[in-house]
Order: structure tokens, then sequence, then C-alpha cells
């Protein structure tokens, strides 16, 4: 887990870890030099978790990446990926393990996430993506949980919100590409490893609760948007995606209004009571 100047975040999802019943688990906080006094608030209410602090601000992907070059020191075999602003279902982390133990074609397993300010509707059940079209999207997204989303499937690729891979097969992929500053960096990791062969499997039976872009001012923060279409467009660039890219500032401004109204009638809906799908 990876902090910067967000204690009562971080608090309330260790909190939640602090209910996960999981043989083995140690948990493990990045801090990226906060200011706030995170880490010994932290120390205080959780002595039995592991600090780690950078002293300098090296974003999401170098937090992440310090975090598992210290797992694999310390004989990790697994490592599971979790934003600071979640919390978790008691049970999460097992079903996220168990298909990595019994195939070596998958690589990575996501879980359900849910949108922790309406627990019953999805954030994220599965990633669609298509280069050449520029198109990236959740599955589900702001749908009321149903059957379809219960079942385990391959998908496109996984959320760096929360995530589980080996420990091995994530350092020799090389990590996050610590050069994307916030967005992107995840879809990146997801398409080199299926540029590997390897499989990236949505486990519905993992649940995790999502508050949105805690570190981003909110869903449709406009500094948000700009870093995550700055951080798209170059990942579109580095895979070489040409028409990717072309489209995705073509169709950029229809998505941004549909973006907009979509977030605007769920949240108008939802304080009617009347979310509608």
């Amino acid at each position: 887990m990876v902090n910067w100047n967000n204690a009562a975040d971080t608090l309330n999802c260790l909190e939640s870890l602090s209910k996960v019943d999981c043989g083995g688990m140690r948990v493990l906080v990045v801090d990226n030099g906060s200011t706030d006094g995170s880490m010994r608030l932290v120390g205080e209410r959780y002595p039995q978790y592991e600090l780690l602090e950078l002293g300098h601000n090296s974003g999401y992907a170098g937090g992440c990446n310090a975090g598992a070059r210290w797992a694999v020191k310390e004989g990790a075999k697994y490592v599971v990926f979790l934003n600071n602003d979640t919390v978790v279902d008691p049970g999460f982390i097992d079903p996220l393990i168990a298909p990595l133990e019994q195939t070596g074609d998958i690589a990575v397993t996501a879980p359900r996430i849910f949108f922790m300010e309406f627990p019953e509707r999805i954030w994220y059940a599965g990633g669609e993506i298509n280069i050449r079209s520029g198109r990236f999207a959740h599955r589900g997204i702001r749908e009321k949980n149903n059957h379809r989303f219960e079942v385990q499937r391959e998908t496109g690729y996984a959320t760096g919100c929360c995530f589980a891979m080996r420990a091995m097969d994530f350092s020799s992929l090389g990590g996050y590409d610590s050069s994307f500053s916030m967005y992107g960096e995840d879809v990146d990791l997801s398409l080199r490893v299926r540029a590997s062969g390897k499989k990236i499997l949505y486990v519905p039976e993992s649940k995790v609760w999502h508050k949105i872009s805690a570190s981003g001012g909110g869903e449709m923060n406009p500094v948000k948007l700009w870093r995550k279409n700055v951080s798209l467009l170059k990942l579109l660039a580095k895979h070489r995606a040409w028409s990717g890219m072309g489209f995705y500032i073509l169709l950029a401004p229809f998505r941004f209004v549909r973006g907009v109204w979509s977030v605007l009638l769920f949240r108008m809906c939802s304080n009617t009571g009347k979310v509608s799908t």
C-alpha cells in the first residue's frame, strides 16, 4: 500500500486489513515522503504492520516498485497491491491467490471493486481494452451488482486499485513503468503481461470497496482528467498504437461529455434512490 499525505484513508484501509485472516500475510505501507505525520500515526495505531519510508515522492508506480523489491527481498511469493483509499472484505485475499497457485497461465488476479459511497454499485468488474481504437473501460461501472458480475473470466486489464501477482512475475516484467506519474501504469503492465503469453483473471469472489479518486479530487476533477488523458496518450504511443492515438484524440470531447453526463445522472439518481443502469 502506497501512502502520500493521506493518513485518514490509510488508517481506514489498515483497519479493514486487520480483520483479514490469512496465514503468512504481511502488510507493508510505503510512504512517499509524507509531511502530515502519516507514518507516526500508522506506527502508533498498527505497530504490527511494516513501514518503508522513501523520504521523497516517487509516485504511485515508484512506490509500488519499491514495495515489491522489499517484498522479494523478504521472500514473498505473492504480492497484493492495494490503494490506500479502499476497504476490503475480510476474505478478499484467498480468492486472489488460489488461481495463481493452480496454474502458471494466470499472472494477475483482480477483485470485484465497488464504489465505497454506493456499496452495491460496481466500479470494476474486469477491464475492456482496444488499443487500436484507443478505448479503455471498466466493465459494469456504475451498474448495480448482479449475477453477470459473479463469474470468473479472463479480462483485458487489471486496475492498479487492487490486484495480485507472483512476486517474481512482477519483478521479471520490470514492475511498473515509473515514468507514468499516476494513470496508465496499470494498463501498461497488463499489456506487458498479456504480451508475455500470460492471462489476467477477474475474480468476483474477492471484494473491495474504493473511495474513487481520493488522491485526485473526485471522478471529474479537471486536473485528474488532464493527467489521465496525457497518460493514456503516452501509453498508446509507448505501444505504438498510432490509430488508437488518433481515435482517442478525435473522440476525447465526446467521451468527456458522455462521462460527465453519466456521472451527473448517476449521482442525481442516487440522491433520489432511483439509480438507473
